[in-house]
């Protein structure tokens, strides 16, 4: 079942991920970007998705992208990090603790770096300020442009370079532990067939977070050159034959026809990516350097409130009870906990998941309407309400001339670009979806708010 018309609850990612994983707006918690020793920003006392999926006798991991944080405070990464994904429900984990852009650039299985050598320490800072550490030394690349062998950084991603590329934060040491980035999606989906193969005989859940679109884009050399849009097209390639693995996967333990497979996004495309690749879209323009516009009929793109920043591609897959077709319902992944545990038949508690919402028939294709309202941020969060979207402050987007924390109201069904803002001769429509807005946000969750 395809849905035309699915959000993530955020423009980016670290708060999209926590809101599916907690049912809970990011908003409530003030959750933002993680840098690179940012500490675990899921509660560890409160129910998750892995939770849920605990209680009905699953087990659970999580492989690929974490970004929501590890450890409290300043991290050893060259001792037991926790808490981090076991602490919020995972039996287990194989991760890339932030994003591939961010140092460090190892995996973490469990608690420990995965094969560190302790006689060459691992340190991560957001400040070059290891001096007096002995371990491996690696390029800043602020200071040595030339070492930015694989393609250089348009902006940002310039600290320390490993593996030619230029990254976000320092790092000294690990060398020994170093991922290689183009076999990274083929690391990933080992990992997937050895978890799937180990637990085949019984009920799982993995949340598989695959790097593969996400910047630094280092296809593998048999994907290089497969798309005519540059590593960002041979990186979807890629993306493609990863999904179609973990499909494989299924089928070949015979488990396909009753396994629910969900893919989606945490954002929207990424606009201006930091890094000479070659693939770069234009912003604040429908014009496409290499003649693919990632966003579609929609505008704008990741970190924006628009459309195109937070529509995302959604695909739930279940041979056994899904009937394949497209479904026009509105949906927001922060409503998968209250969901599941509908299919799951657990009683969430009156504290749990408190902006998650029961659409399970339309998860199934069974409901063509889904939410009537659904509330989406980017910094600040914003309210989709049928056709009518109420934006309270517009702080960038694809509209020239706009000036900062402007309201804005479009109807969806007619101008799913957001052009054309209605919110002169729709007043009272506008200012209805303000108070609505307004009073979720200070309420203590939608679920509460709509009883």
């Amino acid at each position: 079942m395809i849905f035309k018309q699915a959000y993530s609850p955020s423009s980016t990612c670290t708060p999209s991920r926590f809101s599916l994983l907690t049912g809970t707006h990011a908003f409530r918690n003030k959750i933002s970007v993680l840098g690179p020793n940012g500490s675990l920003c899921v509660p560890t006392n409160e129910l998750t998705l892995p939770k849920l999926f605990k209680k009905a006798g699953y087990s659970t991991a999580v492989i690929g992208k974490w970004h929501l944080g590890l450890g409290k405070g300043q991290i050893d990464w060259n001792g037991a990090i926790k808490p981090g994904p076991l602490e919020i429900g995972f039996d287990y984990s194989f991760i890339l603790p932030s994003t591939n852009d961010r140092v460090p650039t190892v995996y973490l299985e469990n608690h420990y770096v995965f094969n560190l050598n302790l006689s060459d320490p691992l340190y991560v800072s957001t400040k070059n300020n290891f001096s007096n550490l002995e371990s491996s030394v690696y390029p800043n690349g602020k200071k040595n442009r030339e070492a930015m062998t694989y393609y250089k950084s348009t902006h940002g991603h310039n600290n320390s370079v490993i593996n030619g590329i230029g990254r976000i934060g320092y790092m000294k040491g690990g060398e020994s532990t170093i991922w290689d980035d183009e076999l990274m999606a083929d690391e990933l989906v080992d990992r997937a067939r050895k978890y799937i193969t180990q637990n085949k005989d019984t009920p799982f859940f993995m949340f598989f977070s695959s790097q593969d679109i996400h910047v630094p884009r280092t296809p593998h050399p048999r994907f290089q050159g497969q798309s005519s849009l540059g590593y960002r097209g041979d990186a979807m390639v890629q993306l493609d034959w990863t999904t179609g693995q973990i499909m494989n996967i299924l089928k070949e333990h015979g488990i396909s026809d009753n396994t629910i497979v969900i893919f989606s996004s945490d954002n929207g495309p990424t606009y201006d990516d930091g890094y000479d690749d070659g693939t770069t879209i234009k912003r604040f323009s429908k014009e496409i350097d290499r003649g693919h516009d990632a966003s579609g009929i929609c505008s704008g793109g990741k970190y924006q409130i628009y459309e195109g920043g937070v529509r995302v591609p959604f695909i739930i897959s279940w041979p056994n009870k899904i009937k394949p077709g497209i479904s026009d319902a509105i949906i927001n992944q922060i409503d998968l906990i209250a969901s599941m545990s509908s299919l799951l038949e657990i009683q969430l508690n009156k504290g749990d998941a408190p902006d998650s919402r029961n659409i399970l028939p339309a998860f199934l294709g069974k409901d063509n309407f889904g939410l009537p309202f659904t509330i989406i941020e980017a910094k600040h969060p914003a309210i989709r309400y049928g056709k009518w979207k109420y934006i309270p402050k517009r702080n960038h987007g694809h509209e020239r001339h706009v000036k900062k924390n402007t309201p804005a109201l479009y109807n969806l069904n007619t101008d799913p670009q957001e052009n054309n803002n209605l919110i002169a001769e729709h007043l009272e429509v506008a200012e209805r979806m303000k108070s609505m807005l307004t009073e979720i946000v200070k309420s203590d969750g939608i679920r509460n708010f709509v009883e």
